[in-house]
């Protein structure tokens, strides 16, 4: 792994990666994930060595990522932190640099997968193959796009829940 730049969710630093290579990026939103005194440390001290980089991903690549992920409706399942770091880890891989991604998030390894950037677990076994999702009625299963913005059916009143596909 040393010559692979590896891109770091905050669950690599909660489960104990410890960067030995200056190849590791993060954004700055993981750095306000890591609550607990051991990943802010191993963190610390990526940064003190030189052995992280912290950067924003671009705009371009965050406008590719952002149809990918409503193509699939993993729009639905990521946040704003996984978001950016998908699009950090697509900017390198547009940048021609061999890619891996860190996490042990299965959405952020759902979307890698799609995307064809490598992945590796730190805690968990990851997934295996790729899911999509959509927005479904718990009553009568009508189905909405993902920027649907309640969180009720507007024909029968029941919950909106996110469905799991597989492809």
């Amino acid at each position: 792994m040393k010559n692979k730049i590896k891109i770091l969710d905050a669950s690599a630093f909660i489960g104990g990666y410890h960067p030995s290579d200056k190849n590791n990026y993060t954004i700055p939103d993981v750095t306000q994930e890591l609550k607990d005194i051991q990943s802010n440390t191993i963190m610390t001290n990526a940064l003190e060595d030189n052995l992280l980089i912290i950067q924003e991903p671009n705009n371009l690549t965050m406008n590719i990522l952002k149809d990918t992920i409503k193509n699939s409706g993993d729009i639905l399942r990521l946040s704003k932190v996984d978001k950016k770091l998908l699009a950090l880890a697509l900017q390198k891989k547009s940048e021609n640099k061999d890619v891996l991604i860190l996490t042990d998030d299965y959405s952020i390894q759902n979307v890698a997968k799609i995307l064809e950037i490598p992945f590796k677990s730190i805690i968990t076994t990851g997934i295996n193959q790729i899911y999509s999702w959509k927005l479904v009625c718990r009553g009568c299963k009508k189905e909405y796009f993902e920027d649907y913005p309640l969180s009720e059916c507007e024909i029968c009143g029941s919950l909106l829940y996110k469905k799991r596909l597989k492809q």
